[in-house]
C-alpha cells in the first residue's frame, strides 16, 4: 500500500505541530540528540568482550588495566656507550693530581637481548642501546665520549671515559615507565596507536572492551535503487546506506542490517518491529521519509510513536526526526545524501563521543575563506569546503544533492545564524572530516 496524502490544512500523521518559537537551533538539537543517547546507555550499560589487541584500535576499555609487570622490566642502558661503576671514576676524579679521565679495562660486551655477567671492580663493559645493565654498573658513558670513541672488536685493552660521570646517567632503572601493580589505562579510554602501544608493550594480546553501539540502518523511497541495479525512469541509485554505514563504522558503531524499504507506512512499521525483535539495537536511524510532503513513509509509520518531527534551522539538513521507536532510540535524517552526511556529523557523530567515548572528536580550526558565501536568513548553513594550511576553499552550491562536491571536500563550514554574507578573506570554523 502506498502513503496516501495528508488533507490540506492538516498535519501528516506522525508529525510535531509546529513551534510558535519557530525551528530548533543546531546547538538544542545536538542536546537533544546526546540526552537521547545518554538515557538510553545509562539503562542499558554496554557488554563487554575479550578481542585480541591486534583488533582493538578505536575500541574502548571496559576496566581499568594494571601493569602486569616493571615496564622496562629489567634496567637497561639507555644509548651505546660503556656501563661502568661511578664510584671507580669517584675515586680516580677525587685523587690530587689526576686529569679529567680514568682508564679502565674494557670487560665483555654485553649485546641486546642477553643477559649481562657482573662488572669487575676497574672494568667497563660496552653496552648496546636497550641492553640489560649489569650488576655493579650504575651508570652508562656515550661512546662519543670516550677515547677512543669506537668499540674495539674484541673485549681486551682499555678506554679512557670522563671522570665525572654521575650515578644514574643514561640508565632507565626496571620500572621507570611504570611498575608492576600500577594503573596503566582508566576504564573508558579510547584506544588508539599510543595507548595499544603501551598494552603491547606490556606484554598482553587479548584486551577488555566495551561492546559497539548497535545501529539498525534504513533507507526509504520507491525511487531509490541499490548500487549495481539498472535504474527506471524517476530512480536514483542509493547513496545514503554507503555513506551513513561507512560513517557509523568509522565511528566505532556496528551496523546491525541496512535495506531499503519501499514507500508503504505499514511495511515500514512491521519490517522494524521485526528488525527491532530479532537484533535488539542501541539506535535506529532512518534516511528519508520525514519532510513535510505528502508521501512521506517514515512520519506516516511513527505515527503512534514517541517520536517528534521538527524542523532545524540547518541547511542543508533542517528537518529532523528524534525520539524512540518501541523504546529504542530513533533518530531520522532527511533523504538528501548531504543533508544525511551533514545529520550525521552534526548531531549524531559527537553524541556519540560525548556519551560512549568513541570515535574521537572532529577537529575545528578557524579558516579564511577563499571566496565569498552567503547564507539564507536565520539558517545555520553548512557548506562542503577544501581545507589546506589556514585556508578553505568552499566546494559546489548550497545544493544538498551535491555528492560530487561532497567527495572532492575534507572539511565542512559552519556560517551560523545571523550571517547572510561573507566576504572573501573571512574567518570562519571549519571542521575537518579527515
Amino acid at each position: 500500500m502506498s502513503v496516501q496524502p495528508a488533507p490540506q490544512g492538516v498535519p501528516a500523521p506522525g508529525s510535531a505541530v509546529p513551534s510558535a518559537t519557530g525551528p530548533r537551533q543546531v546547538a538544542a538539537h545536538r542536546e537533544a540528540v546526546e540526552a537521547l543517547l545518554r538515557t538510553w546507555f545509562a539503562a542499558q550499560p554496554p557488554a563487554r568482550e575479550t578481542i585480541p589487541l591486534a583488533s582493538a584500535a578505536g575500541r574502548i576499555l571496559a576496566a581499568e588495566v594494571r601493569a602486569p609487570g616493571n615496564l622496562p622490566p629489567f634496567t637497561n642502558s639507555q644509548m651505546d656507550g660503556y656501563a661502568v661503576h661511578s664510584p671507580d671514576l669517584a675515586a680516580a676524579r677525587d685523587r690530587p693530581g689526576t686529569p679529567g679521565t680514568v682508564r679502565l679495562a674494557i670487560a665483555a660486551p654485553i649485546p641486546a637481548g642477553r643477559a649481562a655477567p657482573p662488572l669487575l671492580p676497574g672494568t667497563a663493559a660496552p653496552v648496546m642501546t636497550g641492553a640489560m645493565l649489569p650488576e655493579g654498573a650504575d651508570a652508562v658513558v656515550p661512546i662519543e665520549a670516550c677515547t677512543p670513541d669506537y668499540f674495539l672488536p674484541e673485549a681486551e685493552g682499555t678506554v679512557a671515559v670522563p671522570a665525572d660521570i654521575p650515578a644514574g646517567q643514561f640508565v632507565r632503572r626496571a620500572g621507570s615507565d611504570i611498575g608492576a601493580g600500577t594503573p596503566a589505562l582508566p576504564a573508558g579510554t579510547l584506544l588508539g596507536p599510543l595507548q595499544l602501544g603501551l598494552l603491547a608493550a606490556l606484554g598482553l594480546d587479548r584486551i577488555t572492551v566495551r561492546a559497539r553501539p548497535r545501529v539498525l540502518l534504513l533507507t526509504t523511497g520507491d525511487e531509490v535503487v541499490e548500487p549495481g541495479r539498472p535504474l527506471g525512469p524517476g530512480q536514483i541509485h542509493d547513496a545514503n546506506t554507503t555513506l551513513l554505514r561507512s560513517s557509523l563504522e568509522e565511528a566505532g558503531a556496528e551496523v546491525l542490517r541496512s535495506r531499503i524499504l519501499a514507500d508503504s507506512p505499514e511495511e515500514f512499521i512491521d519490517r522494524l518491529r521485526a528488525d527491532l525483535a530479532a537484533d535488539a539495537p542501541d539506535l535506529v536511524l532512518t534516511s528519508g521519509g520525514i519532510s513535510k510532503g505528502a508521501y512521506e513513509v517514515v512520519r506516516q509509520g511513527l505515527a503512534a510513536q514517541d517520536v517528534d518531527f521538527l524542523s532545524v534551522a540547518m541547511q542543508p539538513g533542517g528537518p529532523q526526526g528524534i525520539g524512540t521507536v518501541e523504546g529504542v532510540p530513533f533518530l531520522g535524517f532527511p533523504g538528501n545524501p548531504v543533508s544525511s552526511l551533514v545529520s550525521f556529523e552534526m548531531f549524531l557523530r559527537p553524541a556519540l563521543t560525548a556519551v560512549t567515548g568513541a570515535p574521537w572528536p572532529r577537529a575545528e580550526v578557524p579558516a579564511r575563506l577563499t571566496a565569498p558565501l552567503g547564507s539564507p536568513a536565520g539558517k545555520h548553513q553548512v557548506r562542503r569546503g577544501r581545507y589546506t594550511a589556514g585556508t578553505v576553499e568552499p566546494v559546489g552550491g548550497p545544493g544538498s544533492h551535491l555528492v560530487h562536491a561532497l567527495a572532492s571536500s575534507n572539511a565542512l563550514i559552519s556560517v551560523p545564524v545571523g550571517t547572510e554574507h561573507l566576504a572573501a578573506g573571512s574567518e570562519v570554523t571549519v571542521l575537518l572530516l579527515e
